[in-house]
C-alpha cells in the first residue's frame, strides 16, 4: 500500500476511529492525536507489508497510542485501566456500518462553544478526515492558521466539558442548526470561493456532500438535513459546465446543460421530496430554487415568477439581506430590471450590506439592462475592485470593458454571482 491507499482509508475510516476512542478515552483531542498517530505509522509500515484489515490495524494502533498517552497521565490510570481492558474497540469494523459515534462526533466538533472558524476545521479534519494542509489550501489560509483554529477548537471542548455523548432529541434539534450552517459554509467555500484563483474548489464542495449525506442517514427524520442535501446535490450538478477548460467562470446563460450531471439532479430531487413531506425550511426552500433551475430546458424558459415566490418564502422565514439581493435578481427576469433596481437601491439605503461586492454586481447588471451604461460601468469596476475572487473579479472587469455592445435580451450575471450558484448569497447562514 502507497501514500494515497493510506490516505483513502484514513478519509473513510477516520471519523469513526476518533468516534470510538472518544468515546472510550473520553479525552476529544487524545483520539485525535492518536489517530493521526497511527496513520503517520501507516505511512512508515504500509509500504512494507499492507495489514489484511486496515482500519482495523489503524483501530488498534491508535488505541494503542492512546494506552501510551494515557500512561503518561498519571491522574487517568482508571481510564488507562478501562481501555487497557480491550472493550468493543477490537471489534472488526464494518465499512457498511454507520452509527451514532459519528454523529455524536458532529455535534461535538460543531459545539456552540467553539468559534465558527474552528467548527469548520474541527470538522472538516476530525469528521471528514482532510489534513491541515488540505484545509488551508481550501480556504486559502497558512497551514499554521488552521493547525492553531483546530488545538483552540480542542481546547475549547476540553475546557467546556464537552462530554462525548449524542445530546438528548430536543437539544439535538435546537443544535442541528449549527451543525447544518458548517455544512453549508464548507459546500459555499467549495461552490465559489472566497478569493484565489479558481471559481470552484469541488473537492472541498465534495467533503461537504458526503457529510451532509452521512448526516441524513444518522437523522433521516430531520427535514432541513435533506433540504441541505438537496441543495448541495442540485447546485454541484452544474460544476461541470460552470467553468472552461482553463478555469473561465462561463455565465449561466451560457452554460452547456447537457454537461449538467444528472444523476446528482436526481439525487437532489429525492432528497428535496424528502424534505418536503413536513414543509419547507430555509435549506429546503434554497433547494427548491435550485430544482427550479436544474428542471429547466434554458435560462429563457426558466419559471423565474416561481423563483421570486420562493425567495419571498424564504424571506419570511429567514430574513436577510442577502435573500433580498437575490429576490431582486430574480425579479429582474420575471418583470424587468426597474422593478429589481428598486429592491437594491432600497438595501444600499438602508446599509443593510455594507462592503459587498454583490451589491454593486447586481446594480451594474441593472444598469446595464436599463441602458445606463457610465453608470453601469462604474458599479461593475467597484464590484471588481471589492472581490477577491480573481476569477469572477475578472468577469466582472470584462463585462465593464464591454458595455459599449451590451446584450439586453439576457442576464449578464456573472455565474459567481448568480443566485442558483452562489449560496452565500441565498441563505440565512452567508459563511462570509
Amino acid at each position: 500500500m502507497g501514500t494515497a491507499d493510506v490516505e483513502a482509508v484514513w478519509r473513510i475510516e477516520s471519523a469513526r476511529i476518533v468516534a470510538a476512542l472518544t468515546r472510550f478515552t473520553g479525552d476529544f483531542g487524545l483520539a485525535e492525536d492518536a489517530t493521526q498517530e497511527a496513520v503517520a505509522e501507516a505511512l512508515v509500515s504500509w509500504p512494507r507489508a499492507s495489514p489484511a484489515n486496515p482500519a482495523g490495524w489503524l483501530m488498534a494502533t491508535a488505541r494503542r497510542r492512546a494506552i501510551d498517552a494515557i500512561r503518561r497521565r498519571a491522574a487517568l490510570q482508571d481510564r488507562y485501566a478501562l481501555l487497557a481492558a480491550e472493550p468493543a474497540l477490537d471489534e472488526e469494523i464494518d465499512p457498511d456500518r454507520i452509527d451514532d459515534d459519528v454523529l455524536a462526533l458532529m455535534f461535538v466538533s460543531c459545539h456552540p462553544v467553539v468559534s465558527r472558524e474552528a467548527r469548520v476545521a474541527l470538522t472538516l479534519r476530525v469528521v471528514g478526515g482532510l489534513s491541515s494542509e488540505e484545509i488551508a489550501r481550501a480556504f486559502l489560509v497558512p497551514v499554521p492558521t488552521v493547525q492553531a483554529r483546530i488545538t483552540r477548537g480542542k481546547k475549547t471542548i476540553a475546557a467546556a466539558g464537552v462530554p462525548f455523548e449524542l445530546p438528548p432529541a430536543r437539544e439535538r434539534r435546537e443544535r442541528l442548526g449549527g451543525v447544518l450552517s458548517v455544512l453549508y459554509v464548507i459546500f459555499t467555500e467549495g461552490s465559489t470561493a472566497t478569493s484565489g484563483d479558481r471559481l470552484l474548489r469541488p473537492d472541498v464542495a465534495y467533503e461537504a456532500i458526503r457529510l451532509a449525506r452521512t448526516l441524513a442517514a444518522l437523522q433521516p427524520d430531520e427535514p432541513e438535513v435533506h433540504g441541505l442535501l438537496a441543495l448541495c446535490e442540485l447546485t454541484a450538478a452544474r460544476f461541470p459546465a460552470r467553468t472552461d477548460p482553463d478555469g473561465t467562470p462561463i455565465l449561466l446563460a451560457d452554460q452547456d446543460r447537457r454537461l449538467w450531471d444528472l444523476s446528482a439532479i436526481s439525487r437532489g430531487l429525492a432528497a428535496l421530496a424528502r424534505a418536503s413531506q413536513r414543509g419547507l425550511g430555509p435549506y429546503g426552500l434554497q433547494a427548491a430554487i435550485a430544482a427550479t433551475h436544474a428542471s429547466a430546458p434554458s435560462i429563457e424558459a426558466t419559471d423565474w415568477a416561481r423563483i421570486v415566490r420562493l425567495y419571498q418564502a424564504l424571506g419570511r422565514v429567514a430574513p436577510s439581506p442577502v435573500v433580498d439581493l437575490n429576490r431582486a435578481v430574480a425579479v429582474a427576469m420575471a418583470s424587468g430590471p426597474a422593478p429589481a433596481l428598486a429592491i437594491v437601491d432600497e438595501l444600499i439605503a438602508s446599509n443593510r450590506l455594507p462592503g459587498s461586492h454583490l451589491v454593486p454586481t447586481v446594480r451594474g447588471e441593472l444598469l446595464t439592462r436599463l441602458g445606463r451604461l457610465a453608470k453601469a460601468r462604474a458599479e461593475l469596476e467597484l464590484a471588481a475592485r471589492g472581490c477577491a475572487n480573481r476569477r469572477e473579479a475578472s468577469v466582472l472587469l470584462r463585462k465593464a470593458a464591454a458595455l459599449g455592445h451590451p446584450d439586453r435580451g439576457r442576464p449578464a450575471t456573472p455565474d459567481g454571482a448568480d443566485p442558483e450558484d452562489r449560496l452565500d448569497q441565498a441563505g440565512p447562514c452567508p459563511g462570509r
